[in-house]
């Protein structure tokens, strides 16, 4: 176990995360793969926009890329947990590899928009469990929940850093030499995630009770979703995440008509990283804070962070809404302790099914998010307005979540939940399927 630090106040640095037994390849091998599948959605984005010239298309070709992840995430929950990671994480990067396969087929041919959405659909829909696992394989490494927190914010912060390369080159690459060399990079990427995974990861086997056959997976599931809708602070924490969504998404969605407007071409890219490249510098800061008071921001940052975007129904000029997506990006960072917090607060046998249903939840609204802001984009024929209109919705959304926010719930949740590892208290969520077993630590 890493030695315990930040619990005088202060938070415990990058350079301890990174000395935890494991974590500095799996933290390599995934930001890999991050910049790669970045890579790949923008890539496969510009090539619908450029065949279709459609806002609308173009949205829903990153919503296609999120909403199967809702079923993937969903249904994928109890195999996580029945499951060792390792073998779960080894096996759908594999699995992806050969839909990227597939992506490359599709693209170099020049078959129909709908097959590439179909294969981009079963991509994501398998990404579920691997996302899943990662939340738990990283609970497992980390005995000290200090240091866990600082991790949660390191990966964040290395997932909007590759993100931001990745949607850059990823629109350099389709200007310059085609949309094929990023999917042939995105298929290295998995394979080399894979390989990473089988020799570094520990295997850790499974605990619990675990319901018997479909009946049993079923019964799995509407246990976790019983618990996660019932739970004062977690289905809080997910519904803020869901309603902030269509701010998060409606820049991303809607950067490429902007940059065409302004003759930016195949570097809409460079456009869609720029809320990435503000949320990498908001998660730097609020990663400097202690937890109770990262968690005291969740809501004011979430409240403010589509402030800025209401701006852009003026149509400033272009260096403008740059400017205004960075800052916008900046104030995202409420999602670093939204997520820490949520995964302590989840009781360890109940990980891999609440997180799978809640990460559908809030992909399931990201992906609906883009198709509303593609939609606004459409029908006002003005994408600047549509991102105005959705940061508009998101302020009213937020708000009146905001009027009824838990704060005292909240506040003994997070103490509870980075209290001495030694001792831990029960978990606030409760399961018949599991309701006595300790911490899953590798």
């Amino acid at each position: 176990m890493i030695p315990s630090q930040g619990r005088s106040g202060t938070a415990p640095t990058y350079a301890a995360v990174l000395r935890a037994p494991h974590y500095l390849p799996i933290f390599v091998a995934n930001a890999l793969s991050l910049w790669g599948d970045y890579i790949a959605r923008v890539t496969v984005a510009a090539v619908v926009y450029e065949r279709t010239r459609s806002p609308l298309a173009t949205a829903a070709t990153l919503a296609v890329s999120l909403v199967p992840t809702f079923f993937g995430r969903s249904l994928v929950g109890p195999v996580v947990d029945r499951f060792p990671y390792k073998w779960v994480l080894i096996w759908s990067h594999l699995l992806r590899a050969l839909c990227v396969v597939g992506l490359i087929g599709l693209t170099v041919t020049q078959s129909p928009i709908w097959g590439l959405f179909i294969v981009l659909f079963a991509l994501e829909a398998i990404g579920g469990a691997s996302t899943a696992s990662n939340m738990v394989l990283l609970t497992d490494l980390f005995e000290d929940r200090h240091l866990y927190a600082r991790a949660v914010g390191l990966g964040a912060m290395s997932e909007q850093f590759n993100q931001a390369i990745g949607l850059a080159i990823g629109g350099g690459l389709v200007a310059l030499v085609g949309s094929g060399v990023g999917l042939v990079f995105d298929l290295v990427t998995f394979l080399v995630a894979a390989a990473v995974i089988f020799v570094v990861a520990p295997l850790v086997p499974v605990s619990g009770v675990r319901g018997r056959g479909l009946r049993g997976f079923a019964r799995d599931l509407q246990t976790a979703a019983r618990d996660l809708a019932g739970h004062p602070v977690l289905a809080r924490l997910v519904t803020l995440s869901a309603v902030a969504g269509l701010a998060i998404s409606a820049p991303e969605a809607l950067a490429i008509p902007i940059a065409n407007e302004n003759g930016w071409g195949g570097f809409g890219g460079v456009l869609m990283a720029a809320p990435i490249v503000g949320a990498f510098v908001g998660i730097v800061l609020i990663g400097r804070l202690h937890v109770q008071r990262q968690n005291q921001l969740i809501v004011p940052l979430a409240l403010a962070m589509p402030v800025p975007l209401l701006a852009l129904a003026l149509h400033p000029p272009i260096w403008l809404v740059v400017a205004l997506f960075v800052v916008s990006g900046l104030l995202q960072a409420f999602m670093v302790p939204l997520q820490a917090t949520f995964t302590l607060v989840t009781q360890p046998e109940l990980r891999g099914r609440i997180f799978s249903l809640a990460g559908s939840v809030s992909v399931a609204a990201a992906g609906v998010s883009f198709l509303v802001a593609g939609w606004f984009g459409r029908h006002t024929a003005n994408p600047y307005l549509a991102v105005a209109i959705c940061a508009a919705i998101t302020v009213v959304l937020v708000g009146l979540l905001a009027l009824t926010w838990p704060h005292h719930r909240v506040s003994r949740a997070v103490d509870r939940a980075y209290g001495p590892v030694a001792t831990p208290s029960p978990s606030p969520v409760a399961s018949p399927a599991a309701s006595s077993s300790s911490s899953r630590v590798g």
